[in-house]
């Protein structure tokens, strides 16, 4: 029975092979998602244990952060923005999932990162999630927080507009159009906790300072930031 379950399943394979989101290879054996190969040459930035780095520096002086971090880096054409890809536009959810628990491992490597309390990733405007279907951050925030044994929150920090694309916009400008974009509620649940923010992609860190700030104005006790890559 287990030889004839094992052919089955071979034979699905090989009519229907998993590609790896990062290089559209096969997948083998109990690779998912992402194959070995791939997972082992991904750009790391080791982040996690160097508070003081590019992601950190970039928000000096305009959020005030416990500490900042992003796992890999970022650039057009490469296995990184495949997998972004695959996560944002092809319902790849899992990739996030994945994704977030290898960031999550990472995060237990930093002592700054201790005693997190609550992880939230930066909102879609119910308008845009509807049309997608999902919050991509949302999903790379379940694998992080799998990682680190917590919850997470959808309902605290919310999107009030909804905004064009900020891709080809100046960083002030960008600040300029989600200053007054993103709001709270049931305020008094978050009140001197150790938050940790999540996004996707950091670019000019716009989003993460308007998000960062309303928790703080909030009264959060802290502020973290995590994304899963970081575009230089």
């Amino acid at each position: 029975m287990l030889q004839i379950n094992r052919l089955v399943l071979d034979t699905i394979s090989l009519l229907f092979p998993e590609l790896c989101n990062a290089c559209g290879t096969n997948l083998y054996g109990g690779e998912k998602e992402i194959c070995t190969k791939c997972l082992y040459h991904l750009p790391y930035t080791d982040y996690h244990i160097y508070p003081e780095n590019r992601v950190a520096k970039q928000l000096w002086g305009r959020l005030p952060c416990n500490a900042a971090m992003a796992m890999l880096y970022f650039k057009k054409g490469t296995r990184v923005q495949n997998l972004i890809h695959s996560l944002k536009y092809k319902d790849k959810i899992d990739v996030g999932v994945k994704l977030g628990h290898l960031l999550g491992t990472r995060l237990k490597l930093g002592s700054v990162y201790d005693n997190i309390d609550l992880v939230i990733p930066v909102p879609l405007h119910q308008k845009k999630e509807r049309q997608r279907g999902y919050n991509q951050s949302k999903y790379i925030a379940d694998g992080i927080a799998d990682a680190l044994n917590i919850s997470v929150s959808t309902t605290h920090l919310l999107r009030n507009k909804q905004t064009e694309s900020q891709t080809k916009k100046s960083r002030y400008t960008r600040y300029q159009n989600m200053e007054t974009v993103f709001g709270l509620q049931n305020t008094s649940e978050l009140k001197d906790k150790h938050i940790l923010l999540v996004d996707d992609v950091i670019t000019t860190g716009a989003t993460l300072e308007a998000c960062g700030s309303s928790l703080l104005n909030g009264g959060i006790k802290k502020l973290s930031v995590a994304a899963l890559a970081f575009a230089e």
